[in-house]
């Protein structure tokens, strides 16, 4: 009998064919939104099922639709796709350090280096959303976890927001920064990217080969796995608490210390 109810209750293996779900199991069904450069009347509504039916929304149901001035009408639009989501094809960037506790990442520092760790940090470009960096740096923390400034062995310089690259670059000197932390909220334009990308330029022509600080580059929109292309070190997305950056800190300055 009780293997019976085992064999019952077991949990089913998670399905490799997916299908988005909406009000029934497998309907497709999804929901989009998306601006268009035209005044709200019938005729855009008319033009917003038109890109719906062309993204393969069949039927497309238009639920919402407002006017964003007098020149610009944003749309959300319901409706069902027939396409398939193949699991085994999806690629993870999987965390490759262990995460650690603030007494774990403290010791190791004080260990290995026997002197604080540096960390500059900035929202740089035309990027006045610090709360990403803040929530990092600041003693406040994040997610339940206190930032950076609580590490007694990390000594943190928060220059803020809107900070031009070479400025950052003279204050990391300055201050010998073992790691550099920029923050990248706005994407406009890509701006996120090309602010990076001159960014790790700029670190890598004022400092000799070998010598730049960890280069860390968080941001909601960056794209798992892209560090190496647009030249830093390291990338956190959403999500991001102080303990998995200080955790990262370790893994990348005071165990390939060690190592060496």
């Amino acid at each position: 009998m009780t293997t019976v109810e085992n064999s019952a209750t077991a949990a089913k293996p998670a399905p490799d064919i997916v299908r988005p779900y909406g009000d029934t199991t497998g309907d497709g069904m999804v929901q989009v939104s998306f601006t268009l450069p035209v005044p709200h009347d019938k005729r855009a509504e008319g033009a917003a099922l038109q890109l719906a039916a062309k993204m393969g929304l069949d039927p497309a149901l238009l639920v919402h639709a407002k006017a964003m001035g007098p020149d610009f009408t944003f749309f959300v639009v319901y409706g069902r796709v027939n396409h398939l989501v193949d699991l085994r094809q999806v690629e993870v960037v999987e965390r490759e350090f262990p995460l650690l506790s603030p007494k774990e990442v403290n010791r190791a520092i004080k260990s290995a280096l026997r002197r604080k760790l540096v960390v500059v940090g900035a929202c740089i470009g035309t990027d006045a959303h610090t709360v990403g960096i803040d929530a990092i740096l600041n003693i406040k923390g994040f997610a339940g976890e206190k930032g950076l400034e609580y590490y007694n062995e990390i000594k943190v310089v928060n220059l803020g927001a809107q900070v031009l690259v070479p400025e950052l670059v003279a204050r990391a000197r300055a201050e010998k920064a073992d790691a550099v932390m920029v923050s990248q909220v706005v994407t406009q334009k890509d701006a996120h990217i090309h602010n990076t990308t001159t960014m790790s330029a700029a670190f890598r022509e004022a400092y000799p080969a070998g010598k730049v600080p960890l280069l860390v580059v968080g941001g909601p929109r960056f794209e798992e796995g892209s560090a190496q292309r647009l030249g830093v070190d390291r990338i956190f997305g959403r999500g991001t608490t102080p303990g998995e950056v200080a955790s990262y800190l370790v893994h990348a300055l005071v165990d390939s210390k060690e190592k060496r």
